[in-house]
């Protein structure tokens, strides 16, 4: 990537965001529980869709006591939609850490915040730039795409190597006093502007004058990644037993795929109608 090409979109992108940043709930002050929060919610989720969970979620947990303190079924309800349990499980265990490690209070520690359940560099680099404005840089698939159509960089975003040489130039091209403002306004692009899986709005972008694939007209060609592996298939056969206005149901293995949640009663494989008779006895 040219670091020298990436540092002229440092201060053009941070006024369009002072300018034209969304007002978001998770936005209003710096509360590092509360941007804790919406970062992980966001993981794998719409904006549109995450605000009332957000808001819900907030207005029962408001702080890291209450969430430590949470009962599990409680807490898989209140994620409930969302998906990706493992992300409300893994709140619960930081909260717990932080109440017994830090005084229920989040650490104005990028490292220490990394340790944390369910905190990878990403959301580490997001709490700590936004909530305490150290500059440490944020780097997801978003910014991946911004930086890759800047450059019109061919390599594959999804290699470790590519995501830390990312990491290591933003790093180094942090305005100072401004590093959450300046990865807020990254994220912004990439959701707003420079979009996936469609040709982004380059008229509107605060950057385009240092966007090289915009000047060769090929945005879309970037970012490039490595055809994915072919999902893995089961059969099974899933049996839904009624008995009047009752449902049988059962509760998921506390490990593994779905851990902890419920389901109807079902077996690997698809059953013949001898076999499911003989499975139901």
């Amino acid at each position: 990537m040219d670091e020298k090409r990436l540092g002229g979109i440092v201060k053009p992108l941070v006024e369009w965001y002072r300018k034209t940043g969304r007002e978001l709930p998770w936005r209003m002050g710096r509360n590092p529980y509360r941007i804790w929060i919406s970062e992980i919610m966001l993981q794998q989720t719409r904006i549109e869709a995450v605000i009332p969970y957000y808001e819900h979620f907030l207005k029962e947990l408001p702080d890291i006591d209450a969430l430590a303190d949470v009962e599990e079924d409680r807490l898989l309800k209140l994620w409930e939609g969302l998906g990706y349990y493992s992300r409300a499980r893994n709140l619960k265990k930081a909260a717990m850490v932080l109440k017994e490690q830090y005084g229920s209070r989040m650490p104005a520690d990028y490292d220490a915040l990394k340790a944390l359940p369910g905190i990878g560099p990403y959301t580490a680099g997001a709490i700590a730039s936004i909530a305490f404005d150290i500059p440490v840089p944020a780097v997801d698939g978003n910014v991946l795409r911004v930086l890759s159509r800047i450059c019109a960089d061919p390599s594959d975003i999804m290699q470790g190597p590519v995501r830390k040489e990312a990491a290591a130039i933003l790093t180094r091209l942090m305005p100072e006093g401004e590093a959450g403002l300046f990865n807020e306004a990254l994220m912004e692009l990439g959701e707003l502007i420079c979009i996936p899986n469609g040709r982004p709005a380059c008229d509107r972008c605060p950057v385009r004058a240092e966007c090289l694939a915009c000047s060769q007209g090929n945005p879309e060609d970037y970012p490039y990644r490595a055809p994915k592996k072919e999902r893995r298939k089961e059969k099974r056969t899933i049996f839904l037993l009624l008995d009047h206005d009752l449902v049988a149901i059962r509760k998921r293995p506390d490990k593994g795929l779905l851990a902890g949640l419920y389901e109807f009663p079902g077996t690997e494989g698809a059953l013949s109608e001898a076999e499911i008779r003989e499975y139901l006895e």
